[in-house]
């Protein structure tokens, strides 16, 4: 059983006049206990469809359409009060900086709490601290970082302390927004390892945000494939690196270095760029770009199709037959 199914997500911005269609008719589960990663370039709409599942987007700026099922729960007609309950305690978010999403006028130790007290009133400060103390331990920090300021803090020490702060209620559902991004990579590997064995200790579903294969190929079992707010590409971490389907999911993976012997490759980008998402082009939204496209991909969208044992792709040409 999923304990995410998204059906039929899309979100569209309105603003001076225009409309953007961010994020279009996005459709995929999430078994509980996997992890699954989604990429694609900036813009493609991965961190629009996160702020719709928690709905955090403005309703006086986005339109959001579709179905999300949560454990059984639709989130988008839910009241404000039950998703504020479901926030934190059976879903939660690490966000792409760590500096922004934690007080700079705060120290660690009293912000964690104030969140911590607010969910559980009964709670006393004194076990709110043991239990933010625990929770520095299990990603590795000492207990002094309790008492010191974000700003005294180093990148990766933040990110491990916004990971903390994500697992305070041992949720359900763990998200995280290109949580690496900003790190060298080897504080990098270190805070990947560290979440994959704190989710196989504490029984996490994992979503992970990135543009980075990289990331993904270490850490995720399932690897979503989004370009201009379209699901292009669905399938295992390993089925889709080592065949990928789709033209675009090629693309990037033939666009980022593999290191080892006999990987002395030259490096191949994806030509053009994104298109405008209020004006967005007729039939495949990837055509413009795709040195494949003909008249059909011109004029027809193409239906994410499923191509046996969890492999799903959005293309008229898949193994050299159209399926249009």
């Amino acid at each position: 059983m999923a304990l995410l199914s998204i059906k039929n997500l899309s979100v569209t911005y309105h603003s001076a006049g225009r409309q953007v269609r961010a994020l279009r008719g996005v459709t995929f589960d999430i078994k509980e206990g996997e992890s699954i990663g989604i990429v694609g370039e900036s813009g493609s709409g991965k961190s629009t469809m996160i702020m719709a599942l928690l709905r955090l987007l403005s309703k006086n700026s986005a339109e959001i359409t579709g179905e999300v099922l949560f454990d059984g729960k639709e989130l988008i007609s839910l009241d404000d009060e039950e998703l504020f309950k479901m926030r934190w305690e059976e879903m939660a978010l690490v966000f792409q900086k760590s500096m922004n999403a934690l007080s700079p006028v705060h120290k660690i130790g009293v912000f964690m709490c104030d969140i911590y007290r607010i969910h559980k009133q009964d709670i006393s400060k004194k076990d709110a601290r043991k239990r933010i103390e625990e929770l520095l331990a299990l990603v590795n920090l000492p207990p002094r970082v309790y008492d010191l300021y974000p700003h005294e803090l180093s990148g990766g020490m933040m990110q491990r302390v916004s990971i903390a702060l994500s697992l305070m209620f041992n949720p359900k559902l763990l998200i995280l927004d290109e949580a690496t991004t900003a790190l060298d990579v080897v504080t990098q590997s270190q805070i990947l390892k560290e979440i994959v064995a704190l989710e196989e200790k504490l029984g996490i579903t994992r979503m992970m945000i990135t543009h980075d294969m990289s990331v993904v190929a270490s850490s995720c079992k399932n690897v979503a494939v989004l370009y201009a707010g379209c699901l292009l590409e669905l399938g295992s971490t390993q089925e889709v690196l080592v065949e990928p389907l789709h033209p675009y999911t090629q693309g990037l993976i033939k666009s980022f270095p593999v290191f080892g012997k006999g990987a002395h490759q030259p490096l191949q980008s994806i030509s053009g760029s994104l298109p405008d998402l209020a004006s967005p082009p007729e039939g495949c939204i990837f055509a413009p770009r795709c040195d494949r496209a003909c008249d059909i991909c011109r004029q027809s969208v193409p239906q994410l199709r499923d191509y046996g044992q969890g492999r799903f792709a959005a293309c008229h040409f898949v193994g050299g037959e159209c399926y249009a």
